[in-house]
């Protein structure tokens, strides 16, 4: 060993634990998706299950299902995660670390748990969510059973664990805003209104960017949360592109299929991810 092989030497454990756990199924699950199995064998078949991809429509319906969170679910938990951000950045509160943890606990809180708790609120004759929503004249709403209903309830669990993630994000980009910036405007007689759109808004860009493509790659890897409250259903309602995903590779075995969804899916948030640093024209 010498002062030149040394860092070598050093680094090479989690080289070699990087190369076998990430660089190789990545290789792997990629020359398996050009494979189809027939007999117990994986033989080379070229872009079939490519070929087939494009022409499934439960594909197409895991795809329009996990687009359609994307744009609704996303921009609302962003706005509120702003607002709770810029909310408790406020100096006249009190109490600002207990809040910040409050709202950042769902997304450490394990999700098996919260899907019952969930379940438990949503249910259509017991639910909690119900029973208030017939107190007050109302009919119930069958949260679970529905189409319309379980994709809503899905967006609502989602923006209620994820929310106080960005929050945390954005707040750590708030705190990095000088105060001087606002002196200034207030000096020249800005109102609070004007700081937020004309400084907070533009110093956040580059945070606001980022949670966009995290929360982007979040959603198309959306599972746990219509594995746990409706298991893709009613007819395929909830069914996402990673779920989909999941029953193709552990539930039917195919796993050729399943790396082609896998690779299709890491195409669609290459660009997504460069259409949102193309709009907000951003180096």
């Amino acid at each position: 060993m010498t002062p030149k092989t040394a860092p070598y030497i050093f680094i090479l454990p989690a080289l070699l634990l990087f190369l076998a756990f990430t660089v190789y199924p990545i290789i792997a699950s990629f020359l398996l998706s050009f494979q189809t199995r027939s007999g117990g064998v994986y033989t080379f078949s070229g872009f079939d299950n490519y070929v087939r991809l494009f022409t499934d429509p439960i594909f197409y319906k895991a795809l329009g299902n996990t687009f359609i969170i994307l744009i609704v679910q996303v921009p609302i938990m962003l706005f509120l995660a702003l607002l709770l951000a810029v909310f408790l950045n406020s100096k006249l509160l009190n109490m600002r670390g207990f809040y910040r943890v409050s709202f950042f606990t769902p997304a450490v809180t394990s999700l098996v748990a919260a899907s019952i708790i969930f379940i438990l609120l949503l249910n259509t004759d017991y639910g909690l969510i119900n029973y208030i929503l017939t107190s007050i004249g109302l009919e119930k709403i069958n949260w679970l059973t529905n189409g319309f209903w379980a994709k809503a309830s899905l967006i609502i669990v989602t923006t209620w664990r994820w929310t106080g993630y960005n929050m945390v994000i954005l707040l750590a980009g708030l705190q990095n805003i000088p105060n001087d910036l606002y002196e200034a405007a207030s000096i020249d007689g800005a109102s609070p209104i004007h700081k937020f759109f004309h400084i907070t808004i533009p110093q956040l860009k580059p945070v606001l960017l980022f949670c966009f493509v995290l929360s982007t790659i979040g959603t198309f890897q959306l599972f746990d949360e219509p594995y746990n409250l409706t298991s893709g259903g009613p007819n395929n309602a909830t069914l996402t592109i990673t779920y989909y995903l999941y029953n193709q590779g552990f539930n039917f075995f195919d796993f050729g299929y399943a790396s082609a969804i896998a690779y299709v899916i890491v195409v669609f948030i290459a660009i997504l991810s460069w259409l949102q640093f193309k709009v907000v024209k951003d180096d």
